[in-house]
């Protein structure tokens, strides 16, 4: 499904206090790749992750997962824009065309999206691959990024 590229980073946290130190690593390899897709199961940490790297840009607001509008903005200070997507419901790639998704990936702004399998044919061409995998104890959770 993906060219998993050469895997850059792993990292495990055992806690959410582990958090923040993952959003920074994860911040530092996006400065120059915009596109961020986060994969791992229903309940692996994705959208706790995603809160705490858009805290760390400065968003202010209240970031949630989109999973029914499939797309949220924030804005960062300066003016910053953050596209934060969800895709876990759709059932056709058409849908994620509809609200423009292309035109997001390609804007150069950060983009963070949550289920990307499930638009595997939408997207862009280089991005990093977070991928989040629990341990089964549901403790520790292993963190590995990839550059595509």
């Amino acid at each position: 499904m993906y060219n998993t590229g050469v895997e850059k980073v792993q990292l495990k946290m055992s806690s959410l206090e582990d958090l923040p130190a993952a959003a920074s690593v994860l911040l530092e390899e996006a400065k120059e790749m915009p596109v961020v897709l986060f994969e791992g199961p229903m309940g692996a940490g994705k959208t706790t992750l995603i809160k705490e790297v858009c805290r760390q840009l400065g968003v202010q607001e209240n970031v949630s997962s989109p999973t029914f509008s499939l797309v949220n903005e924030y804005e960062a200070p300066e003016g910053n824009l953050i596209y934060h997507f969800d895709f876990y419901r759709i059932n056709q790639e058409r849908e994620a065309l509809e609200i423009g998704a292309l035109e997001y990936f390609d804007s150069g702004r950060m983009c963070l999206i949550e289920w990307p399998s499930l638009i595997p044919n939408l997207l862009p061409e280089h991005y990093l691959l977070v991928t989040l995998q629990p341990a089964a104890d549901g403790e520790v959770r292993t963190m590995t990024i990839n550059r595509v």
